[in-house]
């Protein structure tokens, strides 16, 4: 019985599990929405909505607390991604300028509740349930 682990192993020994959270939090934040396994989206959840509540914290407060907030945040998640636009071409993003430039003030004054996991149809390959994990719109606090 599980009673009280936490965690999803996912079938990756530990270090494989944290690369697999950092990379996909910063696509998560680079592209504000993933499509993945309902398992792989379940397990980032939690760990999104923490990143993103200590970039609050970092945005409240004096240049200490930003610094080490924003140190706090680089251990949990990969700092750059390569994203496309939408003329094609692939840009460099600053995954961590981009969560407190853009991503904190947005939530600033919701409680929690950043992310959303909406269930869509099974991978065509395997059959595994998808989801799409998203960043909420700020205005429906």
């Amino acid at each position: 019985m599980r009673h009280k682990v936490a965690g999803r192993k996912l079938g990756r020994d530990s270090a494989h599990r944290k690369a697999l959270r950092r990379n996909m939090v910063a696509d998560l934040i680079a592209h504000e929405r993933l499509i993945t396994t309902d398992a792989k989206a379940r397990m980032l959840r939690p760990v999104a909505e923490r990143v993103i509540t200590i970039a609050k914290r970092g945005l409240a407060r004096g240049d200490a607390s930003a610094v080490h907030a924003r140190r706090l945040v680089a251990t949990r998640m990969a700092a750059k991604r390569v994203v496309e636009n939408e003329d094609g071409e692939r840009i460099e993003v600053d995954t961590i300028k981009k969560l407190f430039d853009e991503i904190a003030p947005r939530y600033e004054t919701r409680p929690g509740g950043y992310t959303r996991i909406i269930k869509i149809g099974p991978r065509p390959g395997d059959a595994a349930k998808r989801a799409m994990i998203m960043l909420v719109e700020a205005e429906e606090a």
